[in-house]
């Protein structure tokens, strides 16, 4: 018997190739998101083994936005800026806030997000040493492109 390659494997067994399978637990993991304006998922992955997932949602112990409301919603504040008035951590944020608090190292991973991360995101996962970044929706956030286009940060478009 002939020993096929990886790839033919996966498309005989229809295995995901892995930035599927971590896109679609990405997507999986906003589903936990507390937002009423967008709900966003985030895995952390280094050697094809997960290290962190994260949802944006209120911190722990805070009240949630389906209890008290969206401020920035009443404020008709756009997408993309007055981060500040939002009371949840992005999905990014708490993926690398869950590595510090375990004790993860998440140097030189990637991180799968269901959304182009924010200005304030980005300078997280430079200043995190994140390696590469694949997302699958976009966001009005120019500063942020320009951030991770100076950074070295390897970007890729899910399609």
């Amino acid at each position: 018997m002939q020993v096929t390659d990886s790839l033919e494997q996966n498309k005989i067994l229809k295995r995901p190739a892995w930035d599927e399978y971590f896109m679609n637990i990405a997507e999986l993991v906003k589903t936990r998101s507390t937002c009423l304006r967008r709900q966003v998922g985030a895995v952390i992955v280094k050697d094809n083994r997960i290290l962190t997932t994260g949802y944006n949602g209120a911190p722990p112990g805070a009240r949630h936005c389906a209890e008290v409301g969206c401020l920035r919603e009443l404020m008709g504040v756009p997408s993309g800026e007055r981060h500040e008035l939002c009371r949840a951590l992005h999905a990014e944020q708490n993926a690398v806030i869950q590595a510090a608090k375990y004790g993860i190292q998440i140097d030189g991973g990637t991180i799968y997000t269901t959304t182009y991360p924010c200005v304030i995101c980005a300078k997280i996962l430079i200043a995190s040493n994140i390696k590469r970044i694949v997302y699958r929706g976009g966001y009005p956030d120019d500063l942020s492109k320009k951030f991770l286009s100076e950074s070295g940060i390897k970007i890729d478009k899910f399609l």
